[in-house]
């Protein structure tokens, strides 16, 4: 784990999807710097672009204008710099675990010795000792993201995307590996960008919280999570910041709901 966190800086970011002679604008003049091993979420209601955003920082999407950094350099194309993890588990089901995190590093034709450290590392690294030889059918959801934080992490990447990664998880499970993914994160000093719903779980998670405004998705407020980690959800500071965040969403949830309306009519009266 050679590969200490990189900057990510989004200058003046905006998508523009053209479908069928119309233009949706998913992301608008989206600025914003997220330090070297900093752990920052992005939240903001459905549909806000929070994904095609963290497309863009990936160099899978190319911004319509604006520009993506990473440790200053300008993204264009996806970079063995950037790992991604992602809702889905999209392991390979024929594979065994070691295997699924080997995958990358088979592709880079690393040595197979140096695999087999490797492998063994981040096995250990996420807690999946005594299940190297198991499959994907044989594992808990849980454990599937656990296999899929390490193969993005067995590249070596200096930042970490991570796509809503326990929304499909049960509420314990999802407890449980907010506190893990947080050791790793401890070990690793990777540069985390989070997207997730949940702002219990930004708050839990993050330095720093992004708050999106409904589509097409701007900064609306950058708020600070100043408590030290390990933190008490229960805790008068962590129920304060959460109170803040819920109110900034608030807005931008009845703000959606007005868009909304105002389609309908418009489609109504078409």
């Amino acid at each position: 784990m050679d590969g200490h966190g990189a900057g990510i800086e989004l200058r003046d970011l905006t998508k523009i999807f053209r479908k069928d002679w119309r233009e949706v604008v998913a992301v608008e003049s989206l600025t914003f710097r997220v330090e070297p091993e900093e752990f920052v979420c992005m939240l903001g209601p459905s549909g806000c672009g929070k994904t095609t955003v963290l497309r863009m920082v990936a160099g899978l999407e190319r911004p319509t204008r604006g520009s993506v950094f990473i440790d200053q350099k300008e993204v264009n194309s996806p970079s063995p710099e950037v790992g991604m993890v992602f809702q889905e588990f999209a392991l390979f089901p024929w594979r065994t675990v070691r295997k699924n995190i080997a995958f990358g590093l088979e592709i880079k034709k690393v040595p197979p010795e140096k695999i087999s450290l490797l492998t063994s590392e981040y096995v250990q690294l996420v807690g999946l000792e005594g299940f190297e030889d198991a499959h994907p059918k044989e594992l808990s959801g849980g454990m599937k993201q656990r296999v899929g934080i390490a193969r993005a992490l067995a590249n070596d990447p200096r930042v970490l995307l991570m796509d809503e990664p326990f929304g499909s998880i049960d509420a314990q499970t999802r407890n449980l590996m907010q506190r893990e993914l947080l050791r790793i994160w401890e070990s690793a000093r990777k540069t985390v960008l989070f997207v997730t719903h949940s702002v219990d779980e930004a708050v839990f998670l993050a330095d720093r919280i992004v708050v999106l405004t409904a589509r097409p998705a701007k900064v609306r407020e950058v708020i600070d999570v100043p408590i030290p980690r390990p933190r008490d959800r229960t805790s008068p500071e962590f129920i304060g910041i959460r109170v803040k965040v819920l109110e900034e969403l608030q807005e931008e949830f009845e703000k959606t709901g007005v868009l909304e309306r105002q389609a309908v009519a418009k489609a109504g009266s078409g």
